[in-house]
């Protein structure tokens, strides 16, 4: 028997490798809409619940067992604000929890989330939709206290291991830092995409530089 995705969710986009948002090669997921709005983040065009596309757990899975057959270390869910959508985000996870069983593949589920873990975890159904996360990276983005500790984009944001793989692949990166932020580039259908997490600054010069290059930049989504 088929199984039937009950609650899709909502994203933004799914890309494959993903090198600059956690340990190794992963497949990313950008959850569509967040409430937090928060001031300076690169990613506004993810605010609007209404927007991006529509994505069955069963659709992820084929993804997800793709990405694995690919040699992928493990799955970042960003956004957006992932908790939003607490029932959705919890047959993602486990669906790639079933996967990664059957595929006999130790490869790590990390939620980036502005929510605090005690925030998170009280609430039944967002505690529920973390229950088989390995790690999150929890808090508001803060304009205001950039940091070069690695995947966070401020220094208030920790990285909390969850499970026993968790500890494993995440305990080494807990206080790393980086003299350098990793960001990936890529062009797609006249788009040119940003992933990672960028430092202060570090945007308009890509943009700058850009148009050094006779590249023209319509729009940009960290800004107004």
């Amino acid at each position: 028997m088929a199984r039937v995705s009950r609650v899709p969710a909502r994203v933004s986009q799914v890309s494959a490798p993903v090198t600059a948002l956690g340990p190794g090669r992963r497949l990313g997921v950008w959850f569509q809409g967040c409430a937090l709005a928060c001031p300076g983040c690169m990613s506004r065009h993810t605010w609007d619940p209404a927007g991006g596309r529509e994505l069955t757990a069963d659709r992820f899975a084929e993804l997800w067992r793709q990405a694995l057959a690919d040699g992928v270390d493990g799955l970042t869910v960003s956004g957006g604000e992932p908790l939003e959508q607490p029932a959705a985000l919890a047959e993602l996870l486990a669906a790639a929890d079933r996967e990664r069983r059957s595929a006999g593949v130790e490869a790590d589920l990390l939620v980036y989330t502005g929510w605090e873990l005690a925030d998170a975890t009280a609430d039944p159904a967002t505690a529920d939709a973390l229950a088989r996360a390995d790690a999150v990276i929890t808090g508001r983005y803060l304009a205001g206290q950039p940091t070069d500790l690695v995947w966070r984009g401020s220094a208030n944001q920790r990285i909390v291991p969850l499970s026993a793989l968790g500890e494993r692949r995440y305990a080494p990166h807990l206080e790393r830092r980086t003299d350098r932020p990793d960001l990936q580039v890529r062009v797609t259908d006249g788009e040119l995409r940003i992933i990672g997490v960028p430092r202060p600054g570090d945007l308009g010069r890509i943009e700058r530089e850009l148009r050094e290059r006779g590249v023209t930049v319509r729009e940009t989504t960290w800004r107004p």
